[in-house]
């Protein structure tokens, strides 16, 4: 496996003059992850082999799969969201060893730069290729935060113009991105392994039918653990841990501000480290709602890496990861603000103190107002899951009541989207691709 060094890369690859670190871990877009030279994996656990081994102080790059592996194309149906098979992920690139680490230490990871697929392979058919996507997905795989009112599957292409992004899908729109990974992590440990896996088996046993459902346990099928084959690899299957959620080693945090500029400090549970990570987003509103809900794409991310001996315990960091969000966002001054409480918009039951209600009316509020200006529901909510929308806990003690708010950017619009004596601007916004 190739080491990397300090600084400067080992081919000395320059691209358009810059000097880029070394590529860690490469990605043929044109192939599966399975296929690629070195495969990645789509599961944690702490016997996956290290890809590519790098010492602290270094800087390197990592290029990244979408997070399905490509399965949804650029067109205008979503037959692709509606029978996406989810067992294929996250598709992770990696795992990176950072020599030197050991469980207890904290791994300091600092994002130097990312963005979608770069030359000569920047245009084709897997996102990230100059176009990336956002899907509703549908309530029987995988859901999303307004389920049970959007049960069905959608999905909006968008374009890459730059940092901009538009969509034929929802006109009138144009925003810049802030482009981040959404998910990246050490493996855990085999004990922390197990605790993960015994605590969301009781929780699925509480409601073990429900649709979606509360958490999803080891599944061998599908299952990708870089070069591990027969036993080793079956395994992994009954033991590993689905990437969907975050947790202890970081994981699936999509947090739209962990962007160029940012610093993490990732908890160490096996010798090594073992980083992994991918699903990179052209753009995100907070919460990600849709379940799909940011611009998906393959790309690049340029990692500088590091070191704090004994830093879980000189820190006091037992449970998740600390992040230092980057300076890089789009500048957008003039925002609407929705506002939610915990009263349940179906029955009209108070909640105590519940934010996660209270988020989805200020969510459902804005959805309701983006349709009298001739968008679907759909359109609407697809468009909240993917700009740089922020949401707020505004309200957490004034009992009954949470209230959450959403802050929804005004100048992404090409037309007036702030109330007046006029009324709204409604116009034909076409639709967002449906399934046939």
């Amino acid at each position: 496996m190739p080491e990397s060094a300090d600084k400067t890369g080992l081919d000395g690859a320059e691209d358009r003059g810059v000097l880029m670190p070394e590529v860690a871990f490469s990605v043929d877009q044109s192939k599966s992850m399975a296929d690629q030279a070195v495969p990645g994996h789509n599961r944690w656990h702490p016997d996956i082999p290290a890809a590519a081994s790098v010492r602290p102080g270094s800087e390197f790059r990592v290029e990244c799969r979408e997070w399905t592996d490509a399965q949804l194309g650029n067109n205008d149906s979503a037959n692709d969201v509606r029978d996406v098979d989810l067992l294929k992920a996250h598709m992770l690139s990696g795992p990176i060893e950072i020599q030197g680490a050991e469980p207890g230490d904290l791994l300091v990871v600092d994002i130097l730069d990312l963005g979608p697929v770069q030359p000569p392979q920047e245009r084709g058919d897997a996102p990230g290729q100059g176009w990336g996507y956002t899907g509703i997905f549908a309530k029987v795989n995988g859901g999303g935060f307004l389920t049970d009112h959007f049960p069905d599957a959608y999905k909006a292409i968008w374009d890459f113009h730059g940092q901009d992004a538009t969509s034929r899908h929802i006109p009138g729109v144009r925003y810049t991105g802030i482009t981040h990974p959404g998910l990246f992590g050490t493996a855990p440990s085999a004990q922390l392994l197990a605790e993960w896996n015994r605590r969301e088996q009781a929780l699925i046993d509480t409601d073990p039918n429900r649709v979606p459902p509360l958490a999803l346990p080891p599944n061998p099928e599908g299952v990708l653990a870089g070069t591990m084959r027969g036993n080793d690899l079956d395994r992994v299957g009954r033991e590993g841990a689905r990437t969907v959620p975050a947790r202890e080693n970081g994981g699936n945090h999509d947090i739209k501000n962990f962007t160029r500029g940012s610093r993490v400090y990732y908890p160490v549970h096996v010798p090594g480290a073992k980083l992994s990570g991918g699903d990179l987003h052209f753009s995100q509103g907070d919460g990600e709602i849709t379940f799909c809900g940011a611009i998906e794409m393959g790309g690049f991310i340029d990692f500088g890496v590091d070191l704090i001996k004994d830093g879980m315990n000189k820190y006091g960091v037992t449970t998740n990861p600390i992040l230092i969000p980057g300076r890089v966002e789009p500048r957008y001054s003039e925002f609407l603000t929705f506002i939610g409480i915990s009263v349940h918009e179906s029955t009209g039951d108070n909640h105590y103190l519940d934010a996660s209600i209270a988020y989805r009316r200020a969510c459902l509020n804005a959805v309701n107002y983006l349709t009298k200006f001739g968008y679907s529901g759909e359109q609407a909510y697809l468009l909240l899951g993917s700009a740089p929308i922020e949401g707020r806990i505004s309200g957490i003690v004034d009992i009954p009541n949470a209230c959450c708010s959403l802050y929804l950017p005004t100048e992404i619009f090409d037309f007036e989207v702030k109330p007046s004596t006029v009324g709204p601007m409604s116009a034909d916004r076409g639709s967002a691709a449906r399934t046939s």
